[in-house]
């Protein structure tokens, strides 16, 4: 882990409102599926590169509370954000940077998740990231590098 300063960016993409209890380990893979089968990065205008990102954001407290997924790509902007998806703005701040490595089907992501749930960062809870680029292409031996705000 390394803190990293990021600037300010925006997300489109669809979403679902979960929480850890159970619920995320079927709500999140299944707005995966839909965002690979309906081909939802065909519809998002203003993309400003290929990578897939997944943003964790409108927490309702900690991590066992409930959030908001947003997969998608950055945009230029939140001006034409088509119906049925959801913009996200990415606020500056510190970040404590994550990589997952292994294989991404079998929770090389979730893995690393709980390991960021025991520590003892002092996270901000207001928008998390994952990245999802050229590292990613391979699920079996992939890489991801997730983003988690801090103070």
């Amino acid at each position: 882990m390394k803190i990293e300063h990021v600037e300010k960016f925006n997300i489109v993409g669809i979403s679902v409102r979960t929480s850890n209890n159970g619920q995320a380990d079927k709500d999140i893979p299944a707005l995966w599926k839909r965002f690979m089968e309906e081909g939802v990065s065909n519809n998002i205008a203003n993309k400003m590169e290929e990578a897939i990102y997944c943003a964790y954001t409108e927490y309702e407290g900690d991590h066992t509370k409930p959030y908001t997924t947003v997969i998608g790509h950055k945009v230029e902007d939140l001006d034409n954000i088509p119906i049925g998806m959801k913009g996200v703005s990415i606020e500056q701040s510190n970040y404590a940077k994550f990589v997952a490595k292994g294989n991404l089907m079998e929770g090389a992501v979730v893995n690393t998740w709980f390991k960021i749930w025991e520590s003892s960062m002092d996270r901000t809870y207001k928008t998390d990231f994952e990245v999802y680029g050229e590292k990613a292409q391979n699920p079996e031996d992939g890489e991801v590098e997730i983003f988690v705000g801090v103070s």
